[in-house]
């Protein structure tokens, strides 16, 4: 059984995902140990609490650079012994001590379909701003494994997603969220968990015959 650490720094929505599939048994040979929130008084806390999930607050505000933050999470993962770590609207960006700690442990869920819409300055209602403002038709989300470069790292899944006339940046976001990431991120998850994901050149291979 492999330990799954959640990064969140807000409302906890993917949270609340990756705890109603552990439930309903969709993440297999995986649990959430811990939930670490990068500031006080995130709703995901009160998630993981109602659930009896651990928790820890490693307030970003404490901390006088990325380097000093990211070596405290850092440390903080190892201690929870850490087989996975999901990245679940955690909005700071750590560099790349802990990608040194955990390769290819850690995975984020981007609301678009990478290479559109991501890397720096692309994030939660940018992203849906942005594509709206291009005109596309089809937006979506990825799952992807964190790597030194922002949002750069292996494709895991992705899932596309309608835009509709008359979506705003809120209507969109949400769409995103029930039709794609909600149901992609705990895939990935059960699939790592699994032993079911490698990477080579770059690149993340799902074993569909497991």
């Amino acid at each position: 059984m492999k330990n799954i650490c959640v990064l969140v720094s807000g409302g906890g929505t993917n949270l609340q995902a990756l705890i109603d599939a552990e439930k309903s048994g969709e993440i297999k040979n995986g649990k959430i140990t811990c939930v670490i929130s990068s500031k006080e008084g995130a709703y995901a806390l009160e998630r993981a609490a109602q659930n009896s999930i651990p928790t820890r607050v490693i307030p970003r505000n404490a901390y006088g650079d990325v380097a000093e933050y990211t070596k405290a999470i850092t440390d903080a993962l190892k201690e929870e012994k850490a087989d996975l770590i999901v990245y679940a609207g955690f909005m700071t960006i750590l560099d790349e001590q802990i990608v040194k700690a955990f390769p290819y442990k850690m995975m984020n869920v981007h609301p678009a379909l990478i290479p559109s819409f991501c890397g720096k300055g692309f994030y939660g209602l940018h992203v849906h701003e942005a594509a709206l403002e291009k005109g596309v038709k089809l937006t979506g989300a990825t799952v992807h494994f964190v790597t030194e470069v922002c949002d750069g790292g292996p494709i895991i899944m992705q899932k596309s997603v309608a835009v509709e006339n008359g979506d705003t940046p809120e209507i969109l976001q949400r769409r995103v969220m029930e039709q794609a990431e909600w149901k992609i991120l705990p895939k990935a998850v059960s699939l790592f968990c699994e032993n079911r994901i490698t990477v080579k050149d770059g690149k993340a291979f799902i074993d569909l015959e497991s």
